[in-house]
């Protein structure tokens, strides 16, 4: 009989510790019949008649992909108009476009700082820009790009942290990295905060003789086609104070694919450092009649984002009254409403008498979220009836008793 190989004997050992803690995952298709309380289809878009129709479209005059990377053989007119629009729409010069935010994310950490630079996150920002971080850190040659955390939104130890690795090297860059909306909380960053810390640091290195200072990055993933009057997100709302926004079109957008934005000097610097871009296949056309269709539908249907805005302040509201810890809406205007259980049992267990009256919103767990903070996150969407928001605020209110 065939001995099992090491690594395989190996890989199957972690595999059942994780089972044996009660933490396996297992991706599954979502179960039917039941309310969508999951997902991030925010404004109902990827069954919009409008985007399937421009996918299609694209696909019978330009095929199904793009055959080749951006440098070489795969950047066409429709690439160059779209990210030229996407520009527009978030207020910056030029844009990116990437398969996905993922990718996105580790393109531009990767790529933008330099050696001796620090790169500094929030530390409940999304695993993508964390990963990017490590992976932008672990260069050994010459002097290395650090990274650190900062306490969640706590400016002022994100400052003292800045500082402190400028008044060693004035010449560095520190990248303040955040998201703008928080997937598993649902709160905001305060970008003018965070705009006034760098402008603090950037002076810091002038007063040292420097040429150093700050850029602020800024991940739009939940808050683009959501807030800002436009939909384009917090920066919108905070006046445009981000250098650099990472958006993605898989959420409120409805398809997929994630694009940076910002100075034409960050689009040159992806096309010539950016490993992620330089060697990854072009987004497809079909990808990129999408995201043009999203744009469209944000501009001519703003009943939309009103309906998700009134079901958001109802929901908080609501949950409010009936004794759950959720910020309101006026404090954090967003879909992501977390039920924050603590123990994994109990979120689990909330879960099930959820999907039992017909909801779906699974628990999350450690270590998508820390030890002690399982939850049930609720995420919101245009979609939702009245009659659909009443059967799910009865099951809480049950819940909470």
């Amino acid at each position: 009989m065939k001995s099992t190989a090491p690594w395989l004997a190996a890989l199957r050992l972690r595999l059942d510790e994780r089972i044996a803690s009660g933490l396996s995952r297992s991706a599954q298709p979502a179960p039917e019949g039941l309310i969508d309380l999951a997902g991030n289809d925010y404004l109902g878009l990827r069954r919009s008649e409008r985007l399937v129709e421009a996918c299609q479209s694209a696909a019978a005059e330009f095929g199904v992909g793009a055959g080749s990377s951006r440098l070489v053989d795969g950047t066409t007119e429709l690439h160059e108009r779209v990210e030229a629009r996407f520009a527009t729409f978030k207020g910056a010069a030029s844009a990116r476009i990437f398969p996905t935010g993922y990718s996105a994310n580790l393109a531009a950490l990767t790529a933008l700082p330099s050696p001796g630079d620090l790169i500094l996150q929030d530390k409940l920002n999304h695993a993508s820009l964390v990963d990017a971080g490590r992976l932008a850190s672990a260069r050994r040659v010459g002097r290395p790009v650090t990274m650190r955390a900062f306490p969640h939104r706590d400016a002022a130890r994100a400052g003292d942290i800045g500082a402190r690795h400028l008044q060693r090297d004035p010449d560095a860059i520190v990248w303040l990295t955040t998201d703008s909306v928080f997937s598993m909380d649902g709160d905001l960053a305060d970008l003018g905060q965070l705009a006034a810390l760098r402008a603090s640091l950037n002076k810091l290195a002038r007063d040292r003789g420097g040429v150093g200072g700050a850029c602020l990055i800024v991940d739009e993933a939940h808050a683009t086609g959501v807030l800002g009057e436009c939909g384009a997100g917090v920066d919108e709302l905070a006046g445009h104070v981000a250098d650099i926004a990472i958006s993605t079109a898989g959420k409120a957008l409805g398809s997929l694919g994630g694009v940076i934005t910002g100075p034409r000097e960050v689009v040159e610097a992806i096309d010539n450092f950016a490993r992620p871009f330089i060697y990854s296949t072009a987004v497809p056309p079909t990808q990129l009649a999408c995201i043009d269709a999203a744009l469209d539908v944000l501009r001519d249907e703003p009943g939309r984002r009103r309906r998700l805005q009134e079901i958001i302040e109802s929901v908080r509201t609501r949950l409010r009254e009936q004794g759950w810890p959720v910020a309101d809406a006026a404090t954090d205007p967003t879909p992501i409403v977390p039920l924050i259980t603590g123990d994994v049992e109990a979120a689990q267990s909330l879960a099930r008498r959820l999907r039992e009256r017909g909801l779906h919103a699974p628990a999350i767990r450690p270590p998508t979220v820390a030890r002690g903070a399982a939850r049930v996150r609720l995420s919101l969407h245009a979609g939702l009836t009245d009659g659909e928001i009443d059967r799910l605020l009865d099951a809480l209110a049950l819940q909470i008793r």
